[in-house]
């Protein structure tokens, strides 16, 4: 739901700043809040298919523990940790595939975000920059965040290990 309300308030704010158009703001914030609502724990649970297993309140203690490298309270749950560690570093080198196509589109965004403040009204320039500036937010923050929920996620696999 994080991921999907996320993906919706952000690309209906941008249809509203670009064009003022509350109907394709609100469609936007619909449709792909509900995408990447759908999309994102789809792919984890392809990635951990054993997710679904457990209690709804074990999965929220496994993946609190695992993202800051603990151990549950539970060591009944100590599968899961591992389980949910291998999803995240399975999902990691997916991602790095996808880094050149971050990289590609964070560069048409910086020249779109350029021509429109030449050519453009006020609305698209104000959206094209902020999108340009996600865009490098995400080539720079990004792989930071990974790197140490990757550490914590290890440790907390490394933890669970007898």
């Amino acid at each position: 739901m994080g991921a999907g309300l996320a993906a919706g308030v952000f690309s209906g704010a941008f249809v509203l700043v670009e064009s003022w158009a509350r109907a394709g703001a609100v469609a936007a914030l619909v449709v792909l809040g509900l995408v990447q609502g759908i999309r994102v724990p789809r792919r984890m649970n392809g990635l951990r298919p054993e997710a679904g297993k457990p209690s709804r309140a074990d999965r929220a203690a496994v993946v609190r523990a695992t993202r800051r490298g603990e151990l549950p309270a539970d060591p009944g749950l100590i599968p899961s940790v591992l389980a949910y560690a291998g999803a995240l570093w399975r999902a990691a080198e997916e991602d790095r595939l996808r880094r050149r196509a971050v990289l590609a589109v964070t560069l048409l965004a910086l020249a779109l975000a350029g021509y429109d403040t030449l050519a453009g009204t006020t609305g698209e320039t104000i959206s094209s920059w902020l999108v340009a500036a996600l865009c490098l937010a995400d080539l720079v923050w990004w792989p930071r965040s990974r790197s140490r929920l990757l550490d914590r996620a290890g440790r907390a696999a490394a933890s669970a290990r007898p």
